[in-house]
């Protein structure tokens, strides 16, 4: 590619499809629109949403499936409505690229009082440069290149977000052309401290007569899921999944003893978990929906904590040591137990999960969320992708055993109602030829819904089941007013309002049963209307709203 040939738009362009970017979300306004135009003209596809937040959403499921997502909308009032979704995504490190169409150079130092600006231009980058890995400003052809590369390398080094202000008239400025990217190496470990960290975690694991893995969420994020299956086949150790970790692998594994949450656990896993001799965690976030309102019982007298780059062993703590290494040291290292003497009760065999439950539908019986999610267990295809709202879908889609190679979404950490929406745009946009089911409930699909029709637009099949149980479910078991009121829509008819798929609206098990069989059919996009009793929720969420009302002194 010769140096005549490439403007910083189609640098940045390259850039992205280099590193795995096929689709880029986003809002059309004037300062972005000269990227946008060169977007058009190249082989990264454009998918408008309705909003930048959703678009930042959709990026954040489109990097939970594809490994990194974009979006891009234009300075001030287009990327300040979407920073709640990248915010999101650096709380849970998620790997996005965010880019801001802003005005001139020439703006930026004479700080006229253009429309969407602020007076003070760098108000917007400050405000990214606390939710972002690295941000930059591309200033001059000159320095863009190195610039992107850079920011480029920490996104996927950090799997966090990074942000990148593109002036509209550096938009089309010559630039030097793109030489190989230069991937981030692993930054490996510190080989004497990882040594020592290697031989204290022997030592409890070898002594263990019931030792337990944990294995969480970023294994996931830094795709450490094979040397954890690795580990997992050599060793032949149980274990436990957390919320943020759900899926790392499949559920169906006969290792994989269920879903671990403090005292939200079923009895067999809190049990199993907290009366270890030794506890090995791997890529673990002890946030308060992981640890089921920080109930977990993890001993740190018998706990080896691992995360990316630190490992904790009672009260040691061994820096600059990679995750990765510390996995493949172990792995090297032990032998293979016994599994008749390590109390394993697999979640495919344990008689407490949905999954191994016979359901038959009682044709007029009103439909309670028990028995929903019980048919929904057997409803999920293999190698879905299952995307669930925080709240009453987000509680009771973690407690499904899911199908072989199904792949679990749910803001789990920053919980930011209306999450989902956007999410399942970006996941069905990643992945077209895998099922995309999602569980939203009314509160969170009225914050973020008009993007239903993004997903008819680009003719996406997701089934979509929303939950109505009249308002904020989740807010109602902290605090019961009125301000959880919401204006009932009908929902299901909203396709119609779209112009795209079929809408359901389900009251009884017979009618989900009607629904479920077209769905399995048909060629398009399906939007089936739950309706539950506005209390009818999952004990797992009352015991979360119990203790976040406690938290909060909430009467």
């Amino acid at each position: 590619m010769r140096n005549s040939d490439i403007t910083v738009a189609d640098y940045l362009i390259y850039r992205l499809k280099e590193i795995g970017v096929d689709h880029l979300f986003g809002v059309p306004g004037d300062f972005v629109l000269g990227f946008f135009n060169q977007v058009l003209l190249s082989d990264l596809a454009y998918v408008g949403t309705c909003n930048e937040l959703n678009a930042a959403y959709a990026a954040d499921g489109y990097a939970r499936i594809r490994g990194v997502g974009a979006f891009s909308s234009t300075y001030g009032v287009g990327e300040l409505s979407a920073i709640n979704g990248v915010a999101g995504a650096f709380a849970e490190r998620v790997p996005l690229v965010v880019i801001t169409g802003s005005p001139s150079t020439s703006s930026f130092r004479n700080r006229p009082l253009l429309h969407h600006t602020l007076g003070d231009y760098q108000i917007p980058l400050r405000i990214y440069e606390k939710i972002t890995a690295a941000s930059t400003e591309l200033v001059s052809a000159e320095m863009a290149p190195v610039a992107i590369d850079q920011v480029l390398s920490v996104c996927l080094s950090h799997q966090q977000p990074v942000y990148i202000s593109l002036p509209s008239d550096v938009v089309m400025m010559k630039c030097r052309p793109p030489t190989d990217f230069l991937f981030p190496p692993d930054l490996g470990s510190d080989p004497d401290v990882l040594g020592e960290a290697i031989n204290e975690a022997m030592d409890m694991l070898n002594q263990a007569q019931k030792p337990v893995v944990i294995g969480d969420v970023e294994l996931i994020r830094f795709k450490l899921q094979k040397i954890f299956a690795d580990f997992l086949d050599k060793t032949g150790l149980p274990y436990a999944t957390m919320m943020l970790g759900k899926t790392v692998l499949s559920e169906q594994h006969p290792q994989f003893i269920g879903l671990y949450e403090g005292e939200r656990s079923r009895d067999y896993v809190r049990n199993r978990v907290e009366s270890a001799d030794c506890i090995l965690q791997l890529g673990a976030l002890l946030t308060d929906f992981n640890t089921g309102g920080f109930t977990a019982k993890l001993d740190d007298v018998k706990t080896i904590s691992a995360n990316i780059r630190s490992v904790r062993i009672k009260h040691h703590v061994y820096e600059n040591v990679s995750l990765q290494d510390f996995i493949l040291g172990l792995t090297a290292r032990l032998s293979k137990r016994d599994s008749a003497t390590l109390d394993i009760q697999s979640a495919v065999d344990g008689c407490e999960h949905r999954s191994a439950e016979q359901y038959q539908a009682d044709e007029y019986k009103p439909l309670t969320i028990k028995r929903f999610f019980d048919r929904m267990s057997h409803f999920i295809a293999d190698d879905a992708i299952v995307v669930a709202e925080t709240g009453v879908s987000l509680f009771s889609a973690a407690e499904i055993l899911m199908p072989k190679g199904v792949t679990f979404i749910g803001q789990t950490f920053y919980g930011s109602i209306g999450y989902s929406i956007g999410a399942t745009l970006g996941a069905a946009m990643a992945a077209k030829a895998r099922q995309v089911v999602l569980f939203v409930g009314d509160g969170s699909f009225q914050v973020t819904g008009q993007d239903l029709s993004t997903m008819i637009r680009n003719q996406l099949k997701p089934v979509i089941f929303l939950i109505n149980n009249d308002g904020y479910t989740i807010e109602r078991v902290i605090s019961d007013h009125s301000y959880n009121d919401l204006q009932p829509w009908l929902y299901h008819k909203l396709v119609e309002v779209f112009g795209g798929g079929l809408g359901f609206d389900v009251h009884t098990e017979g009618e989900l049963e009607v629904a479920l069989a077209a769905a399995a059919t048909a060629d398009q996009l399906i939007f089936i209307e739950i309706h539950t009793d506005r209390l009818d929720c999952p004990e797992s969420l009352v015991s979360a709203g119990q203790s976040m009302a406690i938290s909060n002194q909430l009467e």
